[in-house]
C-alpha cells in the first residue's frame, strides 16, 4: 500500500495535465521514496519507466531502445536499435499513446555518467522540437550535487528548460506514522526518533510487534537491512568512509560546533573538517543551523552555526550501533538493547519531539489556528535573560521553538518536554523569563508541549491566561485533530 506523498503526486499531476511539453526534474537523497512516488503517479497512465543503470553508454542506449520499441513506435519497423541518443530521444513524440507521452528516466545521473553529452542533446531537442509536443519527460535522480550543480545551474545546458523542479524531502511525522498505526503515542515519537521520515526505513518496522522488538530485530541484529544500511549508503556516496564515520559519530554524540567536531573526530585541519561537513550537508545527512533571527552576515561566517544530523536514523545508528559494533557483531543484541539503548532511548527521543512540535505548529498555521501568522519558525539560542532561582540575569540559553511574525512584534515562545513527568509551573517560569527585552516591545504567547501532562498549578494558570497554551502528547501526535 502506498502511503503519503500527496503534495508530490499533486505536483506531478498538475504538470501532466498542463498543455504542451513538460520537462520535470524530481530529485532527493537516496531512500526518500522517489521511485515509489513516480510509480504511483504512473498508475493508469500509458508510459515508459526507464531505470538508468551504472553501465556503459552503449548498453544504456540499447536498453532504452528496447523499451521504446516494445511500445510499438513506427521506427521499430525499420531498425532494431537507435544509433545514438539524439535519435532515441527525438522519437518520444512518436509513442502511440492517446494522451500525453509520459517518459520517466529514473536515476538520470547514471545515464549522464556514461555519456556527458546527454544534457546538451536533450537541450537541443527540447528547444527545437520537444517543448511543443504533447509529452512529459521526468528526470529523476538521487545525486543531489549532480542535479543542482551539473544539471540545473546557470552554466549548464538544461538551465531554464525545466517546467517543474521538485526536491523531495523525508516525510513529516504525521505521514511517517501511517506506517505504524498500532503504536502508542509515546512509541510513535520514539520510532520517529529512530527512523525519521524515510519510507524505506519505516517499511522495515513491523507494526504488529513492539517498538523494542522492532529495534532489536530490524536494527540491532546483524544481517537485517537496517543494520548495514548506513555503511552501504556511505560506500555508495563517499570515499574516505573511515573519516566520515568519525565526523558523523562526533555530530551524533552532540558535538555541534565546528571546532568540537574537529577535536572529537581527530582531524587536525579545520578546513578539512569543513569540507567533510559540506559534503555531508550536500548529501542531506547533516545540516548547518542558525538561530532563526540570524542575518546573512552571520550565516556567511564559516565558523558560526551549529551542525546536526538531519537523518534521524543516522543519528540513532551512530549513537547505538556504531558505538556497540563489536558486541552486536558477536550477537549480543539483547545485552546492547538492555544496557546501551533502553536507558537512553527516551532522552534520545527528545530532539525528535522538538521537531514534531515544530511540525505541529506548521499544521496549526495552515489551519489558521494560531494567534498570528508567523514568518519564521525554528530554534533559537544565544545570550538573553534567564531565571536563576528568584533573580533574572543574562546568560547563554536555548529556546526549543520560536515563532515570529514579519513585523517582529508578535512572538510565540515554545518549550518542549519529552519526560516521564508533568511539565511544572517552575519550568514555565524558566521559559517565561527568557527574552525579557522582546516582551517589552512585543506581544508574546507561550506554547508548552508535554509528553506527560502539566502540574495543577500550571494548569490553573493556563485556564486564567489565554496566552499560555498547554498542548498534551495526544494533541501533538494527532496534529490537533483530537
Amino acid at each position: 500500500m502506498f502511503i503519503g506523498r500527496e503534495q508530490e503526486l499533486a505536483f506531478l499531476e498538475d504538470r501532466y495535465n498542463s498543455p504542451g511539453g513538460q520537462l520535470v526534474v524530481l530529485y532527493g537523497r537516496r531512500r526518500i521514496g522517489k521511485t515509489e512516488t513516480l510509480r504511483e503517479f504512473c498508475k493508469g497512465k500509458e508510459h515508459i519507466f526507464f531505470s538508468c543503470r551504472e553501465c556503459t553508454d552503449r548498453l544504456q542506449l540499447r536498453n532504452f531502445s528496447e523499451k521504446m520499441f516494445r511500445e510499438g513506435i513506427p521506427a521499430s519497423r525499420f531498425i532494431s536499435e537507435f544509433s545514438d541518443w539524439e535519435q532515441a530521444l527525438s522519437n518520444i513524440p512518436d509513442l502511440p499513446y492517446g494522451g500525453k507521452k509520459l517518459v520517466i528516466m529514473d536515476e538520470f545521473p547514471y545515464m549522464c555518467k556514461g555519456n556527458a553529452s546527454i544534457p546538451s542533446i536533450l537541450q537541443n531537442l527540447w528547444d527545437e522540437k520537444l517543448k511543443d509536443e504533447n509529452i512529459m519527460i521526468v528526470l529523476c535522480g538521487s545525486s543531489m550535487s549532480f542535479i543542482e550543480k551539473e544539471l540545473l545551474s546557470e552554466k549548464n545546458p538544461l538551465y531554464g528548460r525545466a517546467t517543474g523542479i521538485y526536491k523531495m524531502t523525508e516525510m513529516d511525522f504525521y505521514d511517517a506514522m501511517k506506517f505504524l498505526p498500532g503504536f502508542s503515542d509515546r512509541d510513535k515519537v520514539m520510532a520517529y526518533s529512530a527512523l525519521g521520515g524515510i519510507p524505506h526505513y519505516l517499511k522495515q518496522f513491523d507494526p504488529e510487534i513492539s517498538l523494542s522488538d522492532n529495534i532489536k530485530k530490524k536494527i540491532l541484529t546483524k544481517g537485517s537491512t537496517l543494520y548495514s544500511e548506513v555503511e552501504f549508503l556511505l560506500r555508495q556516496e563517499l570515499r574516505e568512509t573511515t573519516v566520515y564515520n568519525s565526523v558523523i559519530e562526533a555530530v551524533a554524540l552532540g558535538n555541534t560546533r565546528l571546532n568540537d567536531i574537529r577535536t572529537k573526530s581527530l582531524i587536525e585541519d579545520t578546513s578539512k573538517t569543513s569540507v567533510y561537513l559540506k559534503n555531508l550537508v550536500e548529501l542531506g545527512i547533516i545540516k548547518r543551523e542558525f538561530p532563526i533571527d540570524s542575518g546573512v552576515k552571520e550565516q556567511a561566517n564559516a565558523n558560526r552555526g551549529l551542525y546536526s544530523l538531519t537523518d534521524s536514523f543516522f543519528r540513532f545508528w551512530y549513537s547505538f550501533v556504531f558505538t556497540n559494533y563489536s558486541e552486536l557483531e558477536s550477537g549480543d543484541v539483547d545485552g546492547v538493547f538492555e544496557y546501551a539503548v533502553k536507558p537512553h532511548l527516551h532522552e534520545f527521543s527528545s530532539l525528535a519531539f522538538e521537531e514534531i512540535c515544530r511540525q505541529y505548529m506548521g499544521r496549526l498555521q495552515r489551519k489558521r489556528e494560531l494567534p498570528f501568522r508567523y514568518s519564521k519558525l525554528g530554534r533559537w539560542w544565544g545570550k538573553t535573560t534567564v531565571r536563576r532561582k528568584e533573580s533574572i540575569e543574562k546568560a547563554e540559553t536555548e529556546i526549543d521553538l520560536l515563532a515570529v511574525n514579519d513585523k517582529a512584534d508578535k512572538y510565540i515562545i515554545g518549550e518542549c518536554k519529552f519526560k516521564g513527568r508533568p511539565f511544572t509551573f517552575a519550568e514555565y517560569l524558566d521559559t517565561e523569563a527568557k527574552l525579557e527585552e522582546v516582551k517589552q516591545k512585543s506581544e508574546v504567547w507561550y506554547y508548552l508541549f508535554s509528553e506527560s501532562g502539566f502540574d495543577d498549578k500550571l494548569t490553573a494558570l493556563a485556564d486564567e491566561n489565554d496566552k499560555i497554551r498547554l498542548i498534551p502528547l495526544c494533541d501533538i501526535v494527532n496534529g490537533g485533530e483530537s
